[in-house]
C-alpha cells in the first residue's frame, strides 16, 4: 500500500574479473555470486515484495467481485466465523507487508509524515464507505483502508519513538522491543476478550454478538459499524492487527540483514512454520478468527505470510525465475489505485440501473447475466466475472505502470 523504495537485491558480491576471462566463465560466477548478495538502504525496489504485494491484490479483486454471491467455491469466501479459509488470508498478508515496506524504507518518515500518511489512508477509507451516497448520518466509520492507517501509524511511530532512523542505534534492540510489542498486545488482547464480560454478562464470550469487542464497538460506534451487531474492522479488533504489521517490521529488519538471499528465503520459511505452528497450537485455547482478528489469527497468517514472501524470494533472486513476475509488480506497484478503482468500479456497477428506475436489475448484473451467464456453470460464470474485473483493472494499472505513475502517499 505505502509505495516504498527498498534495498537492492542484485549487487554482487564481487566484481573483481579479469578482462580476459570467458563468457561462460562469466555466466557461472554470476549465478555463484546470486545467493550471495547483500541488501544497503537506498536501491531498486525489492521485486519479490512487488510480486507479493501484486499477487494478494489480484487475490483481493477476485475474491470482492463475484459475478453472483450465491455461486462463489467456499475457498474465495471468508470463514462464517471461527476458522479460516484462503481468501481470510488477504487482509493479514498485505498488513503484513506495510510492516515490512516501512522497514525497508530509504528515509524514515518525519513524525507530520507519519500522521498525513495515516490520516490520508483513513479519509480515503471513508470516501470509499460514503461514494455513491454520501449518507453521513448512517456512514460507517470502520474498513479496511482505515484499519491499514491506524496499523501503519502505531508500527512507524513505535519505530520513530526508538530512534530507527539513526545509525547507532542498536537495530537489534529495536527488533526485540518490536517482538515484545507484539507479545504484550496479542496477550492483552487475549486476556480483554477471555476475562471482560461481553454482551450477555459472561466472561470468555466469542460468539459474534456477545463478544467484547462487539460490545465496544457497538457502544463506541452505534450506527456507524458494518453490522449491527459487529464490524470486522472494529476499533478494539485493531489492536492485535497492529501485531500483524510489526511482525511484518521484524521481516524486514530480517531482509535488511547482511546474509544471502537464500538465507534471507530459508529464514522466511524456518520463522513463517514456527509462527504456523505457534497459531495452530493456540487455536486450541483460542479459535483462529479473522472478524476477531485473534491472536492464533495472527500468527497463524504472519507465519504464512513470511512462508510465502520467502518462497517469492527464492524464486525471483535466487532461482531467477522472473518471467512470471510482470503482471503482479505492474499491480502490487500501484496498491493503492487497484484498491480503489476497485472500489469504486464495483459500486457504480451497483448503482446504475437500465430502465426501470431502482427496481430495475443493475448493470453490473446485466453484464454478468448476459455477457458471463451463458459461457459456464453458474459457479465458474460468477468466478469468469471476477476475473474480467480484475482484467479491466490490470489494463489501467498497466497503462499507468507504462507511464511511471504511481500513486504514494
Amino acid at each position: 500500500m505505502l509505495c516504498t523504495m527498498a534495498p537492492p537485491l542484485n549487487a554482487p558480491s564481487g566484481t573483481d574479473r579479469s578482462a580476459g576471462e570467458g563468457k561462460a566463465r562469466a555466466r557461472k560466477d554470476s549465478s555463484r555470486a546470486a545467493s550471495h548478495r547483500l541488501t544497503t538502504p537506498g536501491g531498486e525496489r525489492l521485486v519479490a515484495l512487488d510480486v507479493f504485494r501484486g499477487l494478494t491484490m489480484a487475490a483481493m479483486v477476485v475474491v470482492n467481485n463475484p459475478g453472483d454471491w450465491g455461486h462463489v467455491y467456499p475457498p474465495l469466501l471468508h470463514a462464517p466465523w471461527h476458522g479460516w479459509t484462503p481468501t481470510d488470508l488477504v487482509f493479514p498478508f498485505f498488513l503484513f507487508m506495510v510492516g515490512v515496506s516501512i522497514t525497508l524504507s530509504r528515509k524514515t518518515a518525519s513524525w507530520t509524515g507519519i500522521l498525513r500518511r495515516t490520516l490520508l489512508l483513513i479519509g480515503i477509507g471513508l470516501f470509499l464507505n460514503a461514494y455513491p451516497r454520501f449518507d453521513l448520518a448512517h456512514l460507517r466509520w470502520p474498513g479496511v483502508l482505515q484499519r491499514i492507517g491506524l496499523c501503519y501509524g502505531a508500527a512507524a511511530a513505535l519505530l520513530k519513538l526508538q530512534g530507527f532512523e539513526r545509525p547507532e542505534r542498536n537495530r537489534g534492540a529495536i527488533a526485540r522491543n518490536m517482538a515484545l510489542a507484539v507479545v504484550g498486545l496479542l496477550l492483552g488482547y487475549w486476556a480483554v476478550m477471555v476475562m471482560v464480560p461481553g454482551s450477555f454478562g459472561t466472561t470468555g464470550d466469542l460468539s459474534l454478538e456477545g463478544n467484547v469487542a462487539a460490545r465496544i464497538d457497538r457502544a463506541l460506534l452505534a450506527g456507524h459499524i458494518y453490522r449491527p451487531a459487529y464490524d470486522p474492522e472494529g476499533l478494539v479488533s485493531t489492536l492485535p492487527a497492529i501485531g500483524t504489521t510489526l511482525l511484518g517490521v521484524l521481516g524486514g529488519f530480517w531482509l535488511r540483514a547482511p546474509r544471502s538471499v537464500a538465507g534471507r528465503s530459508g529464514g522466511f520459511l524456518v520463522a513463517g512454520a514456527g509462527l504456523l505452528v505457534m497459531g495452530s497450537l493456540w487455536d486450541l485455547w483460542l479459535p483462529i478468527n479473522k472478524p476477531l482478528w485473534t491472536g492464533s489469527y495472527v500468527l497463524l497468517t504472519a507465519g504464512l505470510a513470511a512462508m510465502f514472501l520467502g518462497a517469492c524470494l527464492w524464486l525471483i533472486d535466487v532461482r531467477g525465475w522472473r518471467i512470471w513476475t510482470r503482471p503482479f509488480v505492474i499491480l502490487g506497484r500501484n496498491a493503492l489505485v487497484l484498491y480503489v478503482l476497485s472500489g469504486l468500479l464495483a459500486d457504480t456497477l451497483s448503482i446504475i440501473h437500465i430502465g426501470g428506475g431502482e427496481a430495475a436489475p443493475s448493470l453490473g448484473t446485466l453484464i454478468y447475466q448476459r455477457a458471463f451467464v451463458p459461457l459456464a456453470s453458474p459457479y465458474n460464470s460468477s468466478l469468469l466475472f471476477a476475473l474480467a474485473n480484475l482484467a479491466v483493472l490490470f489494463v489501467i494499472l498497466w497503462w499507468l505502470h507504462r507511464r511511471r505513475l504511481w500513486l504514494r502517499v
